[in-house]
C-alpha cells in the first residue's frame, strides 16, 4: 500500500517528523523532508534514509511560515516524483507566556507555521490525490487540540484549528479515496518540548525537574513520555488499507491525558 508512493513530511529534520519520514521510507516510500537546522546534519539524515532503506529522499528548505513556499514545495515534489500521495503536516513551533505578555510576532509565527502551513499544503496536494482516487493526509496536532494549558494561547488555538481543518477536509475528500486524520500526541521528548522547559520555568517559577515531573508528565497518567517511534507507527497504520475507513478522526496518543 505504501511502497512506491511519495510522502511529504513537513518539519521533519528532527524529532517526530524525522521518525515519521524514516518510517515511510522503511515501508518503501520515497520521501521529502523539510525543516530548518544544521545543513550537515540535514544532509546526513537525508542521505541516511536513502542508504538505509533504498528509496529516494529529497530535502526542501521551504519556510512553513510562507504560503507560497509551502505550495512550491508540493509542486516540486510532484515534479520530482510524479505525485504526492501522503502528506504529513508536522511542522510546528512553540512559545510560552501569559496571554497579556504574549508577543504579537510569536502569535503570528505560531499560527502561520502550526496551522496555515497545513492549509497551504493540503490546498496544493489534495487535487492530485482526488484525481488519483487515493491519498493520505495526516496532521500532527497535539493533546492541545482537545484540551488547553495555560500560557500557550497561540499553540492551543492553532492545534484546535488543526482539528477543525482535519474534520472539514475529511468530509470534502471522503468519496475520493482520501483520508484525513489528526494524530494528537501528548508530551513527546523532542527538541520542541525540551526548548519550552526554560520558558515554563520562568512563567511558573519552577525548577527544570518540577516542570518535567509536575507540569509535563503530570498531564499523562502513564507518567511516561510518548516516543517518536510510537507516533510514527501510528502514522503508518493510518496510511494502510486497514485504516481506509478512518477519516476525520482526532486521535490521541497521550498516555491517557485527555481521558481525564
Amino acid at each position: 500500500m505504501i511502497k512506491g508512493k511519495t510522502a511529504v513530511v513537513t518539519g521533519s529534520t528532527s524529532g517526530i517528523g524525522l521518525a515519521i519520514a524514516r518510517a515511510y521510507a522503511r515501508e518503501g516510500a520515497n520521501v521529502v523532508i523539510n525543516g530548518f537546522g544544521d545543513p550537515a546534519a540535514i544532509e546526513a539524515a537525508r542521505a541516511g534514509i536513502e542508504a538505509e532503506f533504498g528509496v529516494k529522499a529529497r530535502y526542501s528548505g521551504a519556510d512553513m511560515a510562507k504560503g507560497d513556499a509551502v505550495v512550491a514545495m508540493i509542486r516540486e515534489a510532484e515534479a520530482t516524483f510524479g505525485s504526492v500521495d501522503i502528506l504529513v503536516n508536522n511542522a510546528g513551533i512553540q512559545y510560552v507566556a501569559p496571554v497579556e505578555d504574549f508577543p504579537a510576532d510569536k502569535w503570528e509565527a505560531i499560527i502561520a507555521i502550526n496551522l496555515s502551513s497545513a492549509f497551504y499544503a493540503i490546498h496544493a496536494a489534495l487535487p492530485g490525490m482526488k484525481a488519483r482516487k487515493w491519498g493520505r493526509i495526516i496532521n500532527t496536532a497535539s493533546a492541545h487540540a482537545l484540551v488547553a494549558s495555560p500560557y500557550k494561547s497561540a499553540y492551543v488555538a492553532a492545534k484546535h484549528g488543526i482539528a477543525g481543518l482535519t474534520k472539514s477536509v475529511a468530509l470534502e475528500a471522503a468519496t475520493f479515496g482520501v483520508t484525513v486524520n489528526a494524530i494528537c500526541p501528548g508530551y513527546v521528548w523532542t527538541p520542541l518540548v525540551e526548548k519550552q522547559i526554560p520558558d515554563t520555568m520562568g512563567a511558573r517559577g519552577l525548577t527544570r525537574e518540577q516542570v518535567i515531573n509536575d507540569v509535563l508528565l503530570a498531564a499523562q497518567p502513564t507518567k511516561q513520555f510518548v516516543t517518536v517511534d510510537e507516533v510514527a507507527a501510528f502514522a503508518i497504520f493510518l496510511s494502510g488499507d486497514m485504516a481506509k475507513n478512518i477519516t476525520g478522526a482526532i486521535l490521541p496518543i497521550d498516555g491517557g491525558w485527555t481521558a481525564a
